[in-house]
């Protein structure tokens, strides 16, 4: 099995120059916990956000600045001051029993999935390891 087979195809993306408010928005919105960061002018994929990083982030913000200026500081914080730009990348056909052990010995909770021209095509997350563990439980 490759990462084309478990893969969340065409996932939510945010543009690098959007907000830690507009993140936080859509990952509410949209029901995710990690978005894909890609350039606004190439679409090219650029760095990962993750909802516990953005946590941390808004955690760090309401301790210092309060709760008053929590809004204010969401609004004008980039993302590409908060998103993790050194992130490990997948191709579709990357197979599954090399993944799987990236997974557990990094402790991660993604992967994006990119072409050869470095746009997102699809998302590998724990929960479709798990959801592949399902389906083989259950052929049993």
């Amino acid at each position: 099995m490759n990462v084309r087979d478990i893969m969340t195809p065409n996932p939510v993306c945010i543009s690098h120059e959007a907000s830690l408010k507009d993140a936080h928005l859509l990952m509410q919105s949209r029901n995710v916990r990690h978005l894909p960061v890609i350039s606004e002018s190439t679409g090219e994929f650029i760095g990962m956000l993750t909802h516990k990083k953005m946590i941390a982030m808004v955690l760090t913000m309401l301790n210092k600045y309060g709760q008053g200026a929590l809004d204010r500081k969401e609004r004008y914080t980039p993302i590409a001051e908060v998103m993790d730009t050194q992130v490990q990348k997948l191709g579709l056909d990357e197979p599954l029993t090399i993944v799987v052990q990236y997974f557990i010995d990094n402790k991660l909770g993604c992967l994006p999935v990119v072409d050869e021209q470095n746009q997102v095509q699809g998302i590998v997350t724990s929960s479709d390891f798990v959801k592949l563990c399902q389906r083989l439980l259950l052929q049993q």
